[in-house]
């Protein structure tokens, strides 16, 4: 047979043509792999391990600790238990389980069906789960014809799929199957059971969850701690959806085809302006909010709800005033620093929490303060504005990553303060067994944005998104619990107006770049969706925040 040399991980390994990559993942483990490859990157592309290695070519193997390896094992994961669950629950008694969303260390699944989720029954589960895992049953893969697949659906009684399928203009479809169970999954899957050790079941709410290791940690299985306040507003939205059968995105397309996107977008508008005006009645019932902050990850509409947030609170004659916490950086001189030599803005510490707290006091106090503004181009603090005074029916509105963080407003009483947590979660569904992570919304809205307001190239976003997402699970998340509201911004309908938007600049990402693959999945999932006329999106839209031509920030 004819050798070839590839890169495995960047050092140079010789095989044969043909090998497979599981085969060649095998070889490397414990030299250039620390533990089981679940799927890989070829030259960029990410594969599954049976793909062969037919010439040179740069491979990384991706584990549990990378992000499309833990994807690919959830995905493997889920087929598994799906699978379990045919088992153990008569067929009279089974109707569907749903893949709801992702909550700390786990994935909520709601069951419907005549039978009960039990503790007793989910042991059952959890055990022929072990058997098939130790078992290391191959996952297959077919591509079939796109109306076989309709067929297959169809006959199992599987109809999100196949009215996700029928949008689909490829005619072919890659369908899994693991036994004689089939289904059909939106990314790589692993090559077997063998590699899906870790994970547990738990009896959670009106369903389960099944809980797998964080990031960091692949060989331990965490104990499984929800905020029962983010659980609540998904569980919220996710009735939204079923109000106006829109679960998944078989069914926006089937509103996009009858000529009903005009209705659900006012309808969904309306929904978030309810649920703004409610959290502005709040405030306002307590009597003695004076602050209000504002918090929650990058491209959640924080600037978009703070606007409608405060239209909402002059309704209730109350008179917000925002305050910039930007204004209030410490000087550049003094600025924390990252390992790279760059500056953290995004720590507490790169704010003049003191300073801060002060200014608070005294307004509270009824003085009058000079607040600053942060000259970006010197990197320090000047004090051009007029003075300010708080007045009795006037509440200060302060929109920051620290938010919710009791040390920015440490000083103040916490029945002055009233704190939001905002987020764009989305429950929209792929199908009953896909479901659409919370981040992919938010990184096409950055997209989107960032190329429109700070001329970045997809590439630059895609590449900054991992440092984003850290700074989000150190500097929010961890205190999104504290939060006395949360608002969902995310739109059942908004990714067919973004896919309009995100699709010519996520085909720019050159092909050798580190971006590449990210992008060609984002293109992939895109392709879901139907698009829609961006310009019937209202006016003051949080979507407007990101594609622009809104009447709140233009």
């Amino acid at each position: 047979m004819e050798k070839i040399q590839v890169l495995v991980n960047g050092e140079p390994v010789s095989c044969e043509a043909g090998t497979t990559l599981h085969k060649l993942s095998r070889l490397c483990k414990g030299k250039r792999i620390s533990r089981d490859a679940i799927v890989a990157k070829v030259d960029g592309v990410v594969k599954e391990l049976y793909h062969t290695v037919a010439e040179p070519c740069k491979i990384r193997f991706c584990t549990y600790e990378d992000m499309e390896g833990k994807k690919a094992y959830v995905r493997g994961l889920t087929m598994i238990m799906l699978k379990a669950f045919y088992k153990e629950v008569p067929k009279e008694q089974f109707q569907k389980i749903t893949l709801e969303n992702s909550l700390d260390s786990g994935y909520y699944c709601t069951f419907s069906g005549s039978a009960e989720i039990t503790e007793e029954l989910l042991a059952r589960v959890d055990a022929r789960m072990r058997k098939y895992v130790e078992k290391d049953e191959a996952f297959e893969k077919k591509s079939v014809s796109l109306e076989k697949a309709l067929q297959l659906f169809d006959e199992r009684k599987m109809y999100d799929k196949s009215n996700l399928l029928k949008y689909r203009r490829s005619s072919k479809v890659n369908i899994y199957k693991l036994g004689k169970v089939i289904d059909y999954f939106y990314g790589p899957m692993p090559y077997s059971t063998g590699a899906l050790k870790q994970f547990r079941l738990e009896k959670f709410d009106r369903g389960f969850v099944f809980v797998v290791p964080r990031s960091g940690t692949p060989d331990v299985l965490p104990e499984f701690s929800p905020s029962m306040k983010l659980h609540r507003t998904i569980t919220e939205t996710s009735e939204w959806g079923v109000r106006l059968g829109v679960e998944n995105v078989g069914q926006l397309n089937d509103v996009i085809v009858n000529g009903g996107m005009r209705e659900l977008m006012l309808v969904q508008e309306a929904l978030h302006e309810k649920r703004i005006g409610d959290i502005a009645e709040k405030i306002a019932a307590s009597g003695n909010t004076k602050i209000v902050t504002i918090a929650g990850p990058s491209s959640s509409g924080k600037t978009t709800f703070s606007y409608r947030l405060s239209a909402q609170l002059k309704t209730l004659g109350l008179r917000p005033h925002p305050i910039g916490l930007d204004d209030y950086f410490v000087n550049r001189i003094d600025t924390p620093k990252l390992q790279d030599g760059s500056y953290n803005y995004e720590c507490i510490e790169a704010i003049d929490v003191k300073q801060f707290n002060e200014d608070l006091e005294k307004l509270l106090n009824g003085e009058a303060v000079q607040l600053p503004t942060y000259n970006f181009i010197t990197g320090m603090r000047e004090y051009n504005k007029p003075l300010m005074k708080l007045a009795a029916d006037e509440v200060l509105v302060i929109e920051g990553i620290h938010g919710l963080n009791d040390k920015l407003t440490e000083k103040i009483p916490a029945k002055n303060k009233f704190k939001i947590y905002i987020s764009a979660l989305t429950t929209l569904n792929i199908d009953e067994h896909n479901r659409i992570p919370t981040s992919d919304g938010r990184l096409l809205r950055r997209i989107i944005r960032d190329a429109r307001t700070r001329g970045h190239t997809a590439q630059m976003s895609i590449a900054m998104w991992k440092s984003v997402r850290n700074g989000e699970s150190e500097n929010i998340f961890p205190f999104q619990e504290k939060a006395d509201a949360m608002f969902n911004s995310s739109l059942v309908y908004e990714l067919s107006a973004l896919k309009q938007y995100a699709e010519p600049l996520l085909f720019r990402v050159p092909r050798d770049s580190n971006e590449y693959a990210e992008s060609q999945r984002l293109l992939k999932f895109l392709d879901y969706f139907l698009g829609i006329n961006p310009e019937e999106v209202p006016l003051n839209s949080i979507i407007r925040e990101f594609i622009g031509g809104g009447i709140l920030l233009g």
